[in-house]
Order: structure tokens, then C-alpha cells, then sequence
């Protein structure tokens, strides 16, 4: 499952891309104007981002150097528009889109798009489940840790959680979306609930920087994981 901001303000086209996507599995969050992606930017963290160019407020044009200015790690983004004249691809392009798409679109291209640049942004998970992050190794398919040999025991929870931030080191996660990757969306439990996971895998992997590892809460927005020099 991808996340993704989808910047639009035709209704209709709007909810053709969702639930193009959707169907697909991945997870979407509408905006209508640039400004209220912008202010979601500043408290939410998005896989991928699909943008208008002509949107009210702020333009997508505006939302790309906003995120070129603004986010240190910046998400993959695909501009969806229907200015399809040399000089405007050339300027999204060159404000930071990683992909640009006229419109109309149909959905296999779509989904191809957005795909292709979800595998270069956030590689697959091997074939063989296993995962190594220095002295931490991860079996996706036993949920199972151990660190330099010595196994872990984790819930299924904590496993996920833990997987999660090795694999978005040093991105800034927010906790609507740990929350959504790990419980689904709109889960209805208590905010403490991913506080307590946080704490549990902070003790049982020992992310301290004494062992390199450094877990930082954010405040108002959520954790990163850190990986010390």
C-alpha cells in the first residue's frame, strides 16, 4: 500500500484518480486547493504525491517548490494536468515533479506511473523476507528479529512497527500514518496506543545512541528514526 496526497479540484476527476487507486489498494487523501495540502504537509507524512498544476490558492506548481523548500525528505511526485504545452512539463520538471502526465489519463497509465515511481522511491520487500539494517535482521515472513543473533521477542505489532521505522530511516513519519500502516485507517483507539508500541520498541531493540540508533519523537507530528554516524 502506497499513500498518497492527491491535489485535484474537479470532483469528478478527483474521484476517478481515488478510486483508480483505491482499487488498487494503495490509500489516498484528497485536497482541493494547494494551500490545504501544503497545511497537511506540516503534520502528515505521504508516500507519493499526485498534483494539479490550475488549483485554487496555492498552484501545484507552488506546492512543488513549497515541498522543495520545506521537506528534507521529499515525496516522489507525479503531475497530473492538462497544461500540456513544451514549456510547462519543462517547469515542473525542473520545480522537482518526478513524473509529469497530461490529462486525460486512463487508469492502467495511471497505475503504471504511480507504481513505477513507488518501486524506485520504496524498494520491495526480497523475496525471501529478510531484511538487515547493520546488526538487526528482520524476517517479514516469521516476524521474527534478531540483533547480531540474538532473537527479539515482539508481538506482531511491534515487529511491523520496528520494520517500518528501519526501513523510513531518517524520514519523518507522522503518526496518522504509522497509525493507518499498522491498524488501518481510522482505527479507533486510543492515542496512548501507539505510544506505548513506541516506547516497547525503543526498550526491546535498544534505540539508544550508545548502540547508533536514535528514536525522536516530533513534536505535533510524530517519530523518525535516526541512525547515528
Amino acid at each position: 500500500m502506497v499513500r498518497i496526497a492527491i491535489l485535484e479540484d474537479d470532483l469528478a476527476l478527483a474521484g476517478y484518480v481515488e478510486k483508480s487507486l483505491t482499487d488498487a489498494a494503495h490509500s489516498c487523501v484528497m485536497f482541493a486547493d494547494g494551500q490545504r495540502l501544503i497545511q497537511a504537509l506540516h503534520r502528515e507524512t505521504f508516500d507519493l504525491l499526485i498534483l494539479d498544476w490550475n488549483v485554487p490558492s496555492v498552484s501545484g506548481h507552488g506546492v512543488l517548490q513549497w515541498i522543495q523548500d520545506n521537506l528534507d525528505v521529499r515525496p516522489p511526485t507525479l503531475m497530473l494536468t492538462s497544461r500540456s504545452a513544451e514549456e510547462d512539463i519543462v517547469a515542473g520538471l525542473q520545480a522537482g515533479a518526478d513524473d509529469y502526465v497530461v490529462k486525460p489519463v486512463t487508469q492502467p497509465v495511471l497505475l503504471a506511473r504511480v507504481n513505477a515511481l513507488a518501486r524506485r522511491a520504496y524498494p520491495p520487500l526480497p523475496q525471501d523476507g529478510i531484511e538487515k539494517f547493520g546488526a538487526y535482521r528482520f524476517n517479514a515472513r516469521s516476524e521474527a528479529l534478531d540483533i547480531a543473533g540474538d532473537p527479539v521477542p515482539l508481538t506482531a505489532k511491534e515487529f511491523a512497527l520496528a520494520l517500518l521505522l528501519f526501513r523510513n530511516l531518517q524520514r519523518p513519519l507522522s503518526r496518522a500514518y504509522i497509525f493507518e500502516t499498522l491498524w488501518g485507517r481510522n482505527p479507533d483507539l486510543p492515542t496512548r496506543t501507539l505510544d506505548a508500541h513506541i516506547s516497547n520498541v525503543r526498550t526491546k531493540l535498544n534505540l539508544r545512541p550508545s548502540n547508533g540508533y536514535k528514536l525522536v519523537p516530533i513534536y505535533a507530528y510524530g517519530y523518525r528514526l535516526e541512525e547515528l554516524p
